[in-house]
């Protein structure tokens, strides 16, 4: 991929996902990390993930809305991500991002501004064709 970068993530994780710590460069994030289910205070990758998707989706709507001159109220973006084992042993994830876009109503209207939002949102460009991603709109399903 080329393009001209405008930010760049840094972060540094020891220990993996049993018993670990991340951190970012600039020390705004710091996090202790344990398995999914873990009674242990921390967080885990899924979650991570499910959060960095859910604010990036939001954004994406954001630009779509403008571009489309729509006001689409508060939006909210709640996200959920299946930790599954694959057919040869290993794992994959599966992601379903549910939007709600209070000042729409009109459900083709928000099934659109969702389905344009998968196509420019930087995490839905990384995961295309590589996970199952399912869409909601106001309840409804998109695409």
């Amino acid at each position: 991929m080329s393009g001209k970068v405008i930010y760049t993530a840094e972060a540094r994780v020891t220990g993996g996902r049993i018993a670990g710590h991340g951190s970012t460069s600039d020390g705004a994030l710091e996090v202790e990390l344990r398995p999914p289910g873990s009674e242990e205070t921390g967080t885990n990758p899924e979650q991570l993930f499910a959060v960095g998707y859910a604010a990036c989706f939001e954004s994406a709507i954001a630009v779509i809305a403008r571009r489309e001159n729509v006001d689409t109220g508060e939006v909210s973006v709640d996200s959920e991500v299946d930790l599954q084992t694959t057919e040869n042993r290993g794992f994959g994830i599966a992601v379903r991002l549910n939007v709600s876009l209070p000042d729409i109503s009109d459900p083709a209207l928000a099934g659109r501004i969702v389905a344009a939002a998968h196509e420019v949102c930087p995490y839905s460009q990384a995961t295309q064709g590589n996970i199952e991603v399912g869409l909601t709109a106001n309840g409804e399903p998109v695409g």
